[in-house]
């Protein structure tokens, strides 16, 4: 008889900055299409309800470290995030409640595979694998919400090496962290540990092995990374 020895897994979490507090993390729901100019920019209407996809948890991949570059794919690009982190759960939650239910906030990127989410999207097939792969998440030091200065306005920015290519507010947000969390929270019920990347804005493009990248949202830890040679 074959025994399998079984580990648990590895609890995904962001260190928080200033302390050794971790925040852990339950999901990562990522919102489409939030910025006018990026929905056009991929040939879409700048106005649609809200939808989502999600990340697994382990796809997070702490700022400072070498991303290889990732299988099955010619073209990875960039896309720059808010993102709040969810300290009470609940369902149907009401717009003007949201904030109470948020723990904090972070920088992320949203690495896709591009290729791979055109041919899903020709075929009308999921993004899972062109969004979801490994190490699919980098994201920055966690701020909690009582130093954040706003999730609903601030200057959001990616460069790749020192070259800006993503600059936008997140005022330009179509569904604002209220409206799309209170939305989501009408298809699941959220929990402590939820994390939901808020949209990324125009400018999304390629990265190569060896690009240096760098972005931020104001007032938040900025997010550094570099991506390896193929894995």
């Amino acid at each position: 008889m074959t025994r399998y020895v079984i580990t648990p897994p590895r609890l995904a979490s962001l260190p928080v900055r200033g302390t050794d507090d971790r925040f852990p993390l339950r999901r990562i729901f990522c919102v489409g299409r939030n910025y006018a100019a990026h929905a056009r920019e991929m040939g879409h209407d700048d106005r649609e309800p809200p939808f989502f996809f999600l990340k697994p948890a382990d796809a997070v991949v702490e700022g400072g470290e070498t991303i290889p570059f990732p299988a099955a794919t010619d073209d990875l690009h960039h896309e720059i995030e808010l993102v709040v982190l969810l300290g009470r759960g609940g369902r149907d939650v009401a717009p003007a409640a949201v904030r109470d239910h948020l723990w904090g906030a972070c920088v992320g990127v949203d690495l896709t595979r591009r290729d791979i989410q055109a041919e899903a999207k020709r075929q009308g097939r999921p993004w899972d694998m062109a969004k979801g792969f490994d190490r699919s998440a980098p994201m920055a030091l966690a701020l909690p919400l009582a130093e954040v200065p706003s999730v609903e306005r601030g200057r959001i920015w990616l460069a790749v090496n020192g070259e800006r290519r993503q600059e936008a507010d997140l005022a330009e947000m179509i569904w604002s962290v209220a409206e799309h969390v209170a939305a989501l929270s009408r298809l699941v019920a959220l929990a402590p540990g939820d994390a939901v990347m808020t949209g990324t804005p125009a400018g999304v493009g390629p990265l190569r092995p060896g690009d240096h990248v760098t972005g931020g949202v104001e007032g938040l830890p900025e997010l550094e990374f570099r991506i390896g040679e193929r894995g």
